[in-house]
């Protein structure tokens, strides 16, 4: 039994962790489950989006992306969840995807964004949050979910800010249920030269780049077979289906 003070989507949420907190935290409006400990940014990009104007910029920034270039940002459309299922959104930032996931599901579905920054998840869930769409601190390499949980799991151009993200490619292979979908969009450079040059700046600056038969064999090597590829201008989709 959860107490009354906690917003009643986590009434929602609060089972299905593993293990669930004795006593929630979500006085900021999300689930915070890292509390005073955390990742420390992985590089000074990250670190600026962390804080709160870095996430008041990212918030305005994607929305602009989405409108001016829909191409590059729209969920393949072999990937849309089902109505009434659940979604897990991964770097959920400020929680626009994550509250799209959860128009999509439906009342009876259910949408979490995790991230790592206060800063991102207080704006998302001032914003966002609604009776089947919650956010939750915690750390994507450790997702406190069990096997087989979600029926659709994404990460948005967010997979490059976070350390080890082969770490964070087999967990969410391991929480996607059987015939459920993986889709992750990353940056990622084109050429041979400017791929040279990315990959110099991102040591630099905690970025990663990607791609596409990496992140493909990281899935496969998780058990997630059919996975797709394809790249829309500057970045790289990835979309993957649990077969069995």
């Amino acid at each position: 039994m959860t107490d009354q003070s906690v917003p009643a989507v986590f009434e929602r949420v609060l089972p299905l962790l593993t293990p669930a907190p004795e006593h929630p935290d979500t006085s900021r409006g999300y689930l915070d489950l890292l509390g005073a400990q955390g990742e420390a940014p992985s590089g000074p990009i990250q670190s600026f989006w962390e804080s709160s104007a870095g996430s008041a910029l990212y918030d305005h920034a994607q929305s602009l992306a989405r409108r001016v270039l829909p191409m590059w940002f729209g969920l393949p459309t072999r990937a849309h969840p089902p109505a009434g299922g659940r979604v897990l959104d991964i770097g959920c930032g400020p929680g626009n995807v994550t509250a799209r996931m959860g128009s999509a599901v439906g009342p009876t579905g259910l949408a979490i964004g995790i991230d790592v920054s206060g800063a991102m998840l207080a704006r998302a869930a001032r914003t966002e949050s609604t009776g089947n769409v919650g956010f939750i601190r915690a750390d994507a390499r450790e997702l406190p979910f069990p096997d087989g949980t979600f029926d659709l799991v994404t990460s948005f151009a967010a997979l490059q800010l976070i350390p080890d993200p082969h770490e964070v490619l087999a967990g969410m292979a391991r929480v996607l249920a059987p015939a459920g979908w993986i889709a992750v969009m990353v940056p990622t450079p084109r050429g041979s030269l400017l791929h040279h040059a990315a990959k110099l700046v991102g040591e630099r600056s905690g970025l990663e780049f990607f791609d596409a038969a990496e992140v493909a064999e990281s899935l496969q090597d998780a058990g997630v077979g059919a996975v797709h590829t394809h790249r829309s201008g500057p970045v790289l989709w990835i979309t993957a289906r649990r077969t069995a």
